[in-house]
């Protein structure tokens, strides 16, 4: 099973090898068409590399500058990587931006075109010998505008659109002509050198100067995460090129400086704005402090409250010695009122007042004398009442005076008592004061570091602005490379080879695809695999062209490789009798009755007793290649009326050594259908087969009347005719058909007409177009070919 298999996985290899070479083939067949293409488009290629001008690219590189803060090692963290703030695509985009393209054209006056006409065509020139100045006038124009320009000796010769002609001299410098620009001959060589040169100036509209400047640049990363970006352009000039370049490297620079500036100097103008009304606020907050200050008494906050503090502190003491004083001379009093007797009195209780303590201690010294007296002397005596009166008097006094140092006192409390809540209310009032002197303070403290701040960041706008930092450093300034971007040689001769191979193989595509003819034996292995094909007739230039014996030709051969191979498709017969051939196809043309002719003297060159026997009634067309009328009798005739000897109607024909037996379809019958479907014509072929070794039929097309199918059966082998490059691929079904349902016997292909290009090598391709005798049996080596695998 597993060596089946893989016999089948072989065969079906070899299969689709063969057919891919077949393809293949079918191509090379044409090789003339693809050699021609090759040629033609070398051909084009140079003419081609002639006439067109050739590119070189220029490249720049460059490095955008970060403006962003670096990292401060001092305060900020050490993990923090600086952030960069560069976009590429962002800077692509102002590179590219019509403004700044706009002033690299302004500034190298791109919008004016100066070739220079040559023989074959035109070049640019970039440092010419005159120099082109526009008016103001030209920046308005909306279509380009074409001049042609000639230097002779003493002037330049100038063209416009509609031929008419400007002369100017070469030195002159004002345009009196009305043309939209001024010519000036700059060049420090004698204009004799430059005589009888042309050139053609080309005025454009600014647009579009700049949209095409657009579209020739070409701006990308150097490379990826990088902040560098390579500039590119493609042109005729290297110089215009590398100019253009190096312009627009500068433009963008000072683009982004002036920006960069700008902004310092609105910075600046903008603190100094804010420093006059920050000066402003200033002013007015002192003041505003300074007239707090005066209406609350306040010096310094601290200070003030330490002293009303002391202050309070000692208005209480005080009044606590005063309530003291008081307390303590009321209980003198009271001691003094209380007393009935002349007692002493309590000396030294603490009372500030002098002379209440000297009356005291005087009272004290005559209450001591009285005592003494009193123990001495009696009640009556002068000094002992002196002493009384005068204690008496002495005691009053004391409680005068300290009744006059009770008022005092009482005066002096009240004093201290409105003291200390003076004192206090003023303490108290310290903490609101605070709170509206820190408030202003703090007013004051926020524009002073904010007037400050500004200060520092006017200075660095001032720097800024007078050392601006580059947008860019040029890494690479313009250069152009010596050898030609486009066209590239082999480039462009590939492609051209390649375009004259490729559109005959279009053509013969697009024609095999369209064609729906038979063209070669693959066709027919394509739809019908299960119906042998014996052969394949190659084309000759006389489609009326007869074998004869000697003849070894292409054809002669492939008729004899038919006869050969359709001995093995033939069904063993009795001993002695002959064989019954059917030759047919599907419509009129497809050359079945040449087939049978040539095949019959295929057979007769072997020695074979062979017969022809026309049976397309309807259409004969046998007659024709012997030179016959058409109403000589034939096979319809016997049809009619058998009654004479069936070989009255074969008549023998000559063809060089070659004889055979044919018998002509005879007159035009009405009714072939039913001539065909009797008895007599299997009596016909049945003493024809005694007879001959091979019978021959010519009948009729299948697809077109049924004469064929009706007498199918009495053939031992049917030759169906396929004519290549006539027969319809979709008239193989038929045929399939016929043959699939046995309508046919034994049915077999034949094609016809093949093209000597389209013939299978395998089946006959050696050996043929020799004329040698002793080589006349090669082609035997080939005719077990027509089997399938």
């Amino acid at each position: 099973m597993k060596k089946a298999k893989e016999s089948t996985l072989s065969r079906k290899k070899q299969e689709h090898q063969f057919n891919m070479k077949a393809k293949i083939a079918k191509y090379l067949r044409h090789w003339p068409w693809f050699l021609i293409g090759a040629i033609v488009a070398i051909a084009l290629s140079f003419l081609y590399l002639r006439f067109t001008p050739v590119n070189y690219v220029t490249t720049a590189k460059i490095k955008i500058m970060d403006i962003s803060p670096e990292l401060n090692i001092a305060t900020d963290p050490v993990y923090l990587q600086p952030q960069t703030s560069i976009n590429l695509d962002s800077e692509r985009e102002v590179l590219k931006s019509s403004r700044i393209l706009n002033q690299v054209v302004e500034d190298l006056q791109l919008d004016v075109d100066i070739l220079e006409v040559g023989n074959i065509r035109a070049h640019s020139v970039w440092n010419s010998p005159f120099l082109i100045t526009k008016d103001r006038s030209a920046d308005s124009i909306t279509v380009s505008q074409t001049y042609s320009l000639k230097i002779s000796s003493s002037k330049f010769i100038i063209k416009d659109q509609s031929n008419k002609t400007y002369q100017q001299d070469l030195n002159g410098e004002q345009n009196t002509y009305g043309l939209p620009f001024t010519v000036t001959y700059v060049d420090m060589e004698p204009a004799e050198l430059h005589k009888d040169r042309e050139f053609e100036i080309v005025i454009k509209p600014k647009t579009r100067a700049v949209s095409e400047l657009e579209g020739s640049l070409g701006i990308e990363p150097t490379y990826r995460g990088g902040n560098m970006l390579t500039l590119s352009m493609v042109g005729q000039n290297k110089v215009r090129s590398e100019t253009i370049l190096n312009s627009l490297i500068d433009k963008y620079d000072k683009d982004g400086i002036l920006d960069r500036k700008a902004i310092s100097q609105r910075t600046v103008n903008f603190i100094d704005n804010r420093l006059v009304f920050l000066t402003e606020e200033l002013d007015s907050i002192e003041g505003s402090k300074k007239s707090f200050k005066e209406r609350s008494s306040l010096a310094y906050i601290e200070a003030d409250a330490g002293a009303t503090l002391e202050r309070k502190s000692l208005s209480e003491e005080e009044l606590h010695k005063i309530q003291t004083q008081v307390a303590l001379s009321g209980l003198l009093k009271e001691s003094l009122i209380s007393e009935a007797e002349y007692n002493l009195l309590p000396a030294d209780i603490g009372l500030d007042n002098a002379g209440i303590n000297n009356l005291v201690n005087d009272y004290n010294k005559m209450v001591l004398e009285r005592e003494k007296l009193m123990g001495s002397a009696g009640s009556n005596n002068p000094m002992l009442k002196l002493l009384s009166a005068q204690l008496q008097q002495g005691k009053e006094n004391v409680v005068h005076t300290v009744n006059m140092y009770q008022q005092q006192l009482k005066v002096s409390l009240g004093q201290k008592g409105r003291e200390r809540n003076l004192a206090g209310a003023i303490y108290s009032s310290l903490p609101e004061k605070e709170q509206i002197l820190r408030s202003i303070e703090r007013q004051q403290g926020i524009k002073e570091n904010l007037f400050l701040l500004l200060l520092q960041k006017r200075e660095e706008a001032a720097i800024n602005l007078a050392i601006t930092a580059p947008s860019l450093k040029v890494v690479d300034y313009a250069i152009s490379k010596n050898a030609p971007v486009s066209p590239n040689r082999r480039k462009v001769m590939t492609l051209f080879v390649f375009g004259g191979l490729f559109l005959p193989f279009v053509v013969l595509y697009t024609k095999f695809s369209l064609d729906t003819k038979v063209e070669n034996r693959a066709d027919v292995d394509k739809f019908i695999s299960e119906v042998p094909i014996l052969t394949e007739i190659p084309r000759v230039q006389d489609t009326k062209t007869l074998l004869t014996g000697k003849d070894h030709s292409l054809l002669a051969e492939s008729f004899r490789i038919l006869s050969t191979n359709i001995k093995f498709m033939l069904p063993r017969n009795q001993e002695g009798a002959g064989h019954v051939i059917f030759v047919t196809s599907s419509v009129k043309g497809e050359g079945k009755t040449l087939m049978s002719i040539n095949l019959a003297l295929a057979y007769a060159s072997m020695k074979k007793n062979v017969l022809v026997i026309g049976a397309d009634l309807r259409n004969p067309n046998l007659h024709d290649y012997f030179g016959q009328k058409r109403n000589i009798i034939g096979l319809s005739n016997y049809l009619y009326d058998p009654i004479l000897d069936w070989q009255d109607y074969i008549h023998k024909v000559e063809i060089g050594p070659e004889s055979l037996s044919v018998c002509y379809a005879g007159e035009i019958p009405p009714n072939a259908p039913e001539l065909l479907s009797n008895h007599n014509f299997e009596t016909f072929l049945e003493k024809a087969k005694e007879k001959f070794d091979y019978v021959i039929v010519d009948t009729a097309p299948t697809l077109l009347v049924t004469d064929t199918l009706l007498i199918s059966q009495h053939a031992d082998l049917t030759l169906y005719v396929v004519r290549a490059g006539y027969t319809e691929k979709r008239l193989l079904e038929f045929s399939k058909e016929l043959a699939t349902s046995e309508k046919l016997r034994n049915m077999a292909y034949v094609i016809n007409d093949v093209p000597s290009g389209n013939i299978s090598g395998y089946n006959y391709g050696y050996g043929y177009g020799y004329n040698a005798p002793n080589n006349s049996n090669t082609w035997y080596s080939n005719i077990f070919n027509f089997k399938r695998t």
